[in-house]
Formats: structure tokens, sequence, C-alpha cells
């Protein structure tokens, strides 16, 4: 799937792509994210993600994940995959007396992996945003450089409000007993910036306290990730979900040493397909994203069969120091 397919749909080993040079005359003349993507495989193949590169997502939101586009006016949107349910609530704007929406979409992805990254690394569930709108984004790995109407600092601000003013529900359990937590993502917090000046500073810093549910279940079973392939695939959530979801199961494969997996479109679909009419129209937007996914994802093998894919993960697929993480 990834450019270079074996015969009869066998596993494509995403390590064994020639990176820059290779993918530069394929993409040629490339375009920027397309540059983007092949700066990330050159430096992904030839080495793991260092400290600073390594990213966590909790192993419940890559289960379930947000939604991809903004669900509308609905009293509650509920993704499900086996035994496990995510469910999001609106927060309430006390000010403006209605509700604020649902987070969807790229941002409140590479805002969810922040978050965890950090509360994994201080131990804390009050986070520093810092002191400019400017310097979070960088952190989160926005630009704020950009202008206009779809700039990234002119969408954060409202997908902030939704994400961090969101309530959420995870249920699980079978049918005999049931299980269920309700958290606030953050309950408390305060903003300092500039939104209209991304990069003026302010005298204080901005920050988040996490609920205490939350920060609970996020840490529970953190998921390795690198950071330089979320610069490589921000432009899709699809494509941040599908990575982030190859990375977990490549990571229990090598755990557990286990036999490549087949994955059938259709159940994909109901852990990250809600957003999709039918399996054929996510089938076909989920190989396009794999496509880039199979360039970004460090030891993992993914090749096209009938009906889904095969995957399979290698020794690379766990980042150093990490194993112990995932459940």
């Amino acid at each position: 799937m990834s450019g270079k397919k074996g015969s009869g749909g066998g596993l494509v080993k995403a390590e064994a792509i020639p990176a820059m040079k290779t993918l530069a005359k394929k993409f040629a003349p490339p375009t920027r994210a397309q540059l983007s993507l092949i700066e990330a495989v050159a430096g992904i193949q030839e080495r793991p993600p260092g400290t600073t590169e390594l990213a966590f997502m909790a192993r419940q939101l890559v289960l379930c994940t947000l939604p991809h586009s903004d669900p509308g006016n609905v009293e509650a949107w509920t993704r499900r995959t086996g035994s496990i349910a995510l469910t999001l609530q609106r927060g309430w704007d006390s000010k403006a007396g209605q509700s604020i929406g649902y987070p969807y979409g790229i941002i409140p992805r590479l805002m969810l992996f922040w978050i965890v990254t950090e509360a994994l690394q201080t131990g804390s569930r009050r986070l520093v945003l810092g002191h400019s709108l400017a310097e979070f984004m960088r952190e989160v790995g926005l630009d704020p450089s950009r202008g206009g109407k779809r700039s990234d600092h002119a969408r954060i601000k409202e997908q902030m409000r939704r994400l961090f003013r969101c309530h959420i529900t995870f249920d699980g359990g079978d049918d005999e007993r049931d299980r269920w937590k309700d958290m606030n993502v953050a309950p408390e917090g305060e903003f300092w910036w500039s939104h209209k000046e991304p990069e003026q500073g302010s005298l204080w810093s901005s920050w988040i306290e996490l609920g205490e549910k939350f920060f609970e279940a996020i840490l529970e079973s953190p998921v390795p990730i690198d950071k330089r392939a979320l610069r490589a695939l921000k432009r899709s959530p699809l494509a941040l979900d599908l990575y982030a979801w190859v990375c977990f199961r490549a990571f229990v494969i090598v755990k557990k040493k286990q036999e490549p997996q087949f994955v059938p479109w259709s159940r994909l679909m109901q852990q990250l397909g809600g957003d999709y009419t039918n399996v054929d129209e996510f089938a076909r937007k989920a190989k396009a994203a794999l496509r880039k996914v199979a360039l970004a994802a460090r030891g993992v093998s993914i090749g096209t069969v009938k009906g889904g894919f095969m995957l399979h993960g290698t020794g690379l697929a766990v980042p150093q120091g990490s194993a112990k993480l995932v459940g």
C-alpha cells in the first residue's frame, strides 16, 4: 500500500521504503505537504524518536476517537468499539446562554496528544500552556504565522473551548454488568492570550487543570507515538487516527508476539469511521490515508487484501523505554 506492493497484497515494510531521494522523485514536483512527509519519513526511518520527539495518546482515545467533522446540534455524540463506547456532551457557555459545541477535526486531536504527553511527563493535572498563543500552537504542532479565516490561530480558540469544556463518558462492561466513567476534561483554567495577536506575550501564563477522572483515565495505558509523524500527517484527522491506531496495534503485536493480523474495513469503520455513510466510502478514504501512515509508522508493515488490510509490527514498533506502557 505504500508505493511498493508485494505480489498478492503481501506485507510492505515501511522501513524498507527508500527515503528522501526516491520519495522526492515519486512526488516530483512535491507539494508543501509532500515535502513535509518526505522529510519526516527520512528522519523516522533513519532513527527512532528521541526523548523530545516521543509523544503519547490515551489508549481509550485511540480505540474511540473524536468526530472528524462537526456533529452539529445533537444532544450527545457516541462512538463504539467492542465493549467500549466514548460519548461526548457539549460544554455550556454561561455568558452566551448556549452550548459551546463539539470538538472535531485536526486541532483537538493535536491538543490531546500534547495533553496526554504533558500530563505523563509532569505527573500533574495542572498544565501550563505558556505566555502566548503562538508559543502553545508551536508546542502542539500548529503554525501561528498562517493568516486568513482558516488559519490555525483563527480556529484554535473555538476548538480549545470545545475540547476543554466538554464532558466525556467511557462506557464498558457486558450483559452482566455496567461500567462507566463520567469526566470533565478541564473543569478549571485561565487564558491570558490575545487571539488577534498570537505572538503577543502576557504577564501571566495560561493554564488548564484536567479533571481528576480524566487525568487518571488518559494515563492508564498511554500509547507511544512519534511527533515527527504527527507533523507529517496533521492535515487529516483520519490519518492521525489511523496512525495512532496502527502504532497501538503494532505495539501489541510485538509485545504479545502475535502473528500478522487481518483488519477488515467494516470493523475499523466502527472505531474510526463514524463520520462516513458506508464501508466503501470509509475504505476509499482510509486507503489513501494509510499510504501515508505506512510511510510514517516506523517498524510497521501494511499490506492490502480483499476487504481490509494485513498489519504486522517488528521490534522497531516499540520505542525504547516504553515497552511497559501499553496495557
